[in-house]
């Protein structure tokens, strides 16, 4: 094992602190850092960080420059770079936490990937690597790329997810969205192309559900949204009210759609599970591999069975999602990986008087 006790890590990416999947998948980093006995410290260009260093957001013109890297990384014992070394959507800023980074310790986590966005296929210089980092992958599918695509060996380490519930923020926040008793269908995502608004939209009006999709429009799919919205045969809620977070909007709805083309996870999937929610997903590729786990989902391009179960509804089939997500993807799972990759590899910087406190 390694001694973790009173370290500082530092989780670095474009932006941090929001409902975006890599902020949530940091947070959930974070949380099992804590528990290996860590103190975290998150660092972005944007969102709601611990340390914002503009030159690292998604829109920054200039790069950060290595004094401000330093001044917001150099105490740190493990520095995890979160995606920003990943998809170079500001390859820019993702260069210079590279740089920064060269010859240190580093674990470097993927939830994309060049070659899985048709605007980056292109790019194949990223992701960089070093023989001082250690790589990881949010699914065996992008290990198995990463491998065969870079020659670069990484671990695969699945998100972890807390299991806070809160049950009784349902009639308020459905009375705070304006629903009553007609069904409620969640699309917890970001509105961009690959999250296939139209399908979710498509279910809905199958179940003559109200169709809440929580997300901003991004990518420029702005107008496209608007178009879709607009021709909706069903009432249409955008993003999430004040002081409603996604624990609410989960016992709020009825079920959960997750129509998306391509996913690096699908967080959704287990929030839904842990929520005991049903959910309906398409067959983006990592949805099948998470399926072998042994969960239980409806098909997008078959609502009425969805339709059926709610009429209907069979708690066995919640229990059993519940369950396999407890055991497979709960924070105490993503510790107990941590620590093996920490203490498998020297990971640790070395601090200033030498010393690192690894033992294999």
């Amino acid at each position: 094992m390694a001694n973790l006790s009173g370290k500082q890590a530092a989780i670095v990416s474009y932006r941090l602190g929001t409902a975006d999947g890599v902020s949530v998948a940091a947070a959930q980093w974070a949380a099992a850092l804590h528990r290996l006995g860590m103190r975290v410290r998150t660092v972005a260009g944007d969102g709601d960080p611990d340390v914002r260093v503009p030159g690292l957001a998604l829109d920054a013109t200039h790069p950060p420059p290595p004094r401000a890297l330093a001044a917001a990384l150099d105490d740190a014992d493990v520095v995890v770079a979160d995606n920003i070394c990943s998809l170079p959507m500001n390859m820019a800023a993702g260069d210079a936490v590279a740089r920064y980074l060269r010859g240190r310790p580093a674990v470097l986590r993927h939830h994309d990937l060049p070659w899985e966005r048709e605007r980056y296929a292109a790019v194949t210089t990223w992701p960089p690597d070093d023989p001082a980092w250690r790589h990881v992958t949010v699914n065996e599918l992008a290990r198995r790329a990463l491998a065969e695509r870079r020659g670069i060996a990484a671990t695969t380490i699945y998100h972890g997810f807390s299991e806070e519930r809160c049950p009784q923020a349902r009639e308020p926040t459905r009375a705070a969205l304006g629903v009553d008793t007609r069904l409620l269908l969640l699309q917890p995502t970001r509105a961009i192309p690959r999250k296939n608004v139209a399908a979710g939209l498509a279910v809905a009006e199958a179940l003559g559900a109200t169709f809440w999709l929580t997300g901003p429009a991004e990518d420029g799919f702005g107008e496209e949204l608007a178009r879709l919205l607009a021709s909706a045969r069903v009432p249409v809620r955008r993003r999430l009210p004040g002081g409603v977070g996604m624990a609410a909007a989960y016992a709020a709805c009825d079920a959960v759609v997750l129509p998306s083309s391509w996913e690096g996870f699908g967080l959704p999937l287990i929030e839904a599970a842990l929520h005991r929610r049903p959910v309906v997903v398409a067959d983006f590729p990592v949805a099948v591999e998470l399926r072998a786990f042994g969960f239980r989902w409806f098909p997008v391009d078959d609502p009425a069975q969805l339709g059926a179960w709610l009429a209907d509804p069979d708690p066995a089939l919640l229990d059993h999602n519940e369950r396999v997500a407890g055991e497979n993807f709960g924070i105490d799972a993503v510790a107990r990986r941590l620590d093996e990759l920490l203490a498998a590899e020297p990971v640790l910087h070395t601090a200033a008087n030498g010393s690192v406190d690894v033992t294999v």
